[in-house]
């Protein structure tokens, strides 16, 4: 038997991801020169629900801007579970 583990909450992850950059003021731009990636892949991750969820690459550049810790930005994915490891199974 398989046990799966639950769906990850991306609208959460890209809704942190959303506070991050307002809490700073930023606009795309800002927050796309400061991880070095394009605009358009800052706005298709954060808005555009469903149809890109990113790289880690591009997840570790944009947690590098906001001086997020990656593990902090990513617990968000939980959001409506349990985090592995935290003995709620």
């Amino acid at each position: 038997m398989t046990i799966l583990p639950p769906d990850p909450d991306l609208d959460a992850l890209r809704l942190e991801l959303a506070r991050l950059r307002a809490v700073r003021r930023w606009t795309y731009d800002e927050l796309a020169a400061r991880s070095g990636l394009a605009r358009r892949t800052v706005i298709e991750i954060e808005i555009e629900q469903g149809r890109t969820i990113g790289t880690l690459k591009t997840w570790h550049a944009l947690a590098h801007a906001l001086d997020t810790p990656l593990d902090e930005l990513f617990s968000t994915l939980c959001r409506r579970h349990d985090l592995p490891g935290s003995g709620g199974d």
